[in-house]
């Protein structure tokens, strides 16, 4: 601290000792706190970018906070003569605050006087460089000695903006202590000024910092891989973005489907994404005419997520329009599905829904392989239809699918859906909220109406699976 010379020049105004030990308490309350995440933060895959950017994070802001303590220690040490926990101290080594584990040389302190040339070190510095207790303090002049070479510019630098021309100092240096460790150290101060403004001492608070500059290095190694894999998984959500878009029917909301008179389908649908910064599925729907007038109703839904899951989306769905134009029936459709999924460069499991709507007869066939069934509403009610056999596409060779049929009248309402739409439900209520949709559908006059009921019910929800929905409902 500064010397007693000091006093001829007015000084400012020590913090309150209260205010202090506020500061204090309140910097380790938040330690404790970012601490007690931190350690969560390892429970986490280490293969998770995310993850390991948060837990570099966390060590950066727990060094910072350690340094903010010891600072504050100091503070309330030298200005009003107690240590941290308000107890009177005298000279000698600063208390190790609770539950650290750091060494209590960590801070020293030093006073050169210019006008005697007497040295004053505190015991921590001592400790710091590795000398003897009651040993002669390095002067000024022989400081330089146990730095390295490289560094000794830098502190003849330091110290003769200070006693020069009077400013303070900030930097940091490497010694070699006599037992031939190399440490780092943080030195801070500035001039002592006499009763006629000239420098008559400098005093300076030292450091290591060893430990900390040693884990930097491995901080921003880790934040500068995050970030390359933060790079990396953007890119590959774009481009499993812009494959799914190219893919997925480029109508929104309703296809260009014929509504001629009673009995027409009118189709409406809507994707949903995951939770922010999820990954895109392999989730589709569609709905087209045939040739032979026929309308295909089809939602489907891959596992795996970004490209893999969207490529092989895409190559699904594009097998299924073309065995569906070629006239193929939607139980015959599935088996050669899983043959296809079966026999792809990635192998991988999927569920799917294919119906056919046939205007002329109101009848509507249906398949499904492993996937939730039609909800078919009337009058004011809702019903998930029986579900014909048929297993997971890719999980079995050679198996049959069945097929089935329904009677579908003008008004009624059928929902097709991926399971991500109501499996992550906030409420938790799963399909039933959906099914309590009935009165609602009820209303609609068109199924663009009914999906935004879906979209208001569900749409707000933190789901972690992306989902597709679509409605097509009888003409009157």
């Amino acid at each position: 601290m500064p010397s007693p010379l000091f006093a001829d020049r007015p000084a400012p105004r020590p913090p309150a000792r209260d205010a202090v030990n506020a500061l204090i308490q309140r910097t380790r309350r938040l330690r404790g706190d970012v601490d007690a995440v931190r350690r969560d933060a390892l429970l986490f895959d280490e293969d998770d970018a995310g993850r390991r950017r948060q837990r570099a994070l966390y060590e950066l802001a727990v060094q910072h906070l350690d340094g903010l303590d010891e600072n504050l220690g100091l503070l309330r040490s030298g200005l009003t003569g107690q240590d941290t926990e308000g107890r009177e101290v005298e000279d000698g080594p600063a208390p190790e605050a609770p539950g650290r584990g750091a060494p209590s040389y960590g801070v020293g302190s030093a006073e050169w006087n210019l006008l005697t040339d007497e040295c004053a070190w505190s015991d921590e510095l001592y400790e710091i460089f590795g000398r003897p207790p009651g040993s002669a303090p390095l002067s000024l002049d022989d400081l330089p000695s146990v730095l390295l070479p490289e560094d000794q510019p830098l502190l003849t630098a330091m110290v003769t903006g200070c006693l020069v021309d009077g400013r303070a100092m900030d930097g940091e240096f490497r010694i070699v202590r006599a037992d031939g460790r190399t440490r780092t150290l943080h030195m801070t101060g500035e001039p002592v000024l006499d009763a006629d403004g000239c420098t008559a001492s400098m005093w300076a608070v030292l450091r290591d910092v060893t430990e900390r500059r040693r884990d930097e290095p491995s901080v921003r190694r880790t934040c500068a891989a995050v970030r390359r894999a933060d790079h990396g998984e953007r890119t590959e959500h774009r481009m499993a973005v812009e494959l799914q878009e190219s893919v997925l029917p480029l109508w929104r909301g309703s296809p260009p489907l014929p509504r001629q008179g009673p009995g027409a389908l009118d189709v409406a649908a809507h994707y949903l994404p995951s939770g922010p910064g999820g990954l895109i599925g392999g989730d589709w729907y569609d709905a087209m005419e045939l040739p032979d007038g026929r309308t295909l109703l089809t939602v489907g839904d891959l596992t795996g997520s970004g490209v893999p899951a969207t490529s092989a989306m895409a190559m699904m769905l594009g097998a299924l329009r073309g065995m569906a134009v070629a006239g193929i029936e939607p139980g015959a459709l599935m088996g050669h599905l899983n043959q296809v999924l079966e026999t792809s460069v990635q192998p991988t499991l999927g569920s799917a829904l294919c119906c056919r709507f046939d205007p002329a007869t109101s009848l509507l066939s249906w398949a499904q392989a492993g996937h939730p069934a039609p909800l078919l509403f009337r009058h004011g009610s809702g019903r998930p239809l029986p579900p014909p056999d048929g297993v997971v596409l890719g999980a079995a060779s050679h198996v049959p699918y069945e097929q089935d049929e329904v009677r579908l009248f003008p008004g009624d309402v059928l929902v097709l859906h991926t399971a991500g739409l109501v499996r992550h439900d906030a409420r938790g209520a799963g399909p039933e909220a959906l099914l309590a949709l009935a009165p609602r559908f009820a209303r609609a006059r068109t199924a663009q109406e009914c999906v935004r009921s879906v979209v208001e019910v569900f749409g707000g929800a933190e789901r972690q699976d992306d989902a597709c929905v679509l409605v097509a409902r009888v003409g009157a």
